[in-house]
């Protein structure tokens, strides 16, 4: 860690820690303090150091998770409701599976018991009807999609709208005086 005094200011100085620049208050020994006679322990400086980056870099984890929090929620929101989609897709399937399988081995029963004729009315309205009860399911599921994947879009017009702004606001946009000023800002 490289620390350079900023300007002639005696109270701050500008530390690189791996790339990350910031800026902190210089420690100031007190003449009467033993430890300050003492020349520092290049191991303990070490630890110390270690512990204090890794602290920051904690704290700047856990402020950015906070700021997607509500993002992650709505993501979590959206895979659990498509896991419930798969699940109720799996259980109609099972359904169809049973039902059809049933319808089967009754139509199977109908047609030797009737001596091999099959009755119309009995057999086919009820293919039928198990036809029309997958189409409409199939149709709920697709609309469960659709509302997801416009969730989504929403979500990702949101993000981008807010990256947009976020480049808008920047101060390069502003006049060339404005510029310096708040480069040469103490914070």
């Amino acid at each position: 860690m490289a620390c350079v005094d900023s300007y002639d200011d005696e109270e701050w100085e500008l530390c690189n820690d791996d790339g990350f620049v910031y800026k902190r208050r210089k420690r100031r020994r007190v003449a009467g303090d033993e430890n300050a006679a003492r020349p520092p322990d290049p191991v303990v400086d070490a630890e110390a150091e270690e512990r204090n980056r890794r602290e920051r870099m904690r704290r700047i984890l856990l402020k950015l998770k906070s700021r997607y929090q509500s993002e992650i929620e709505q993501w979590e929101i959206l895979s659990s409701s498509l896991s419930a989609m798969q699940v109720k897709a799996d259980r109609f399937r099972t359904q169809q599976r049973e039902h059809l399988g049933n319808a089967e081995t009754t139509a199977y029963f109908q047609e030797s018991s009737s001596g091999g004729a099959r009755e119309e009315a009995s057999g086919r309205p009820s293919v039928l009807d198990e036809l029309l009860f997958m189409a409409e399911a199939q149709e709920a599921m697709i609309r469960d999609v659709s509302r997801m994947c416009e969730a989504a879009e929403e979500m990702c017009r949101v993000e981008e709208e807010e990256a947009k702004e976020a480049l808008f606001d920047l101060q390069i946009w502003g006049s060339p005086r404005d510029l310096m000023s708040s480069l040469c800002a103490d914070e």
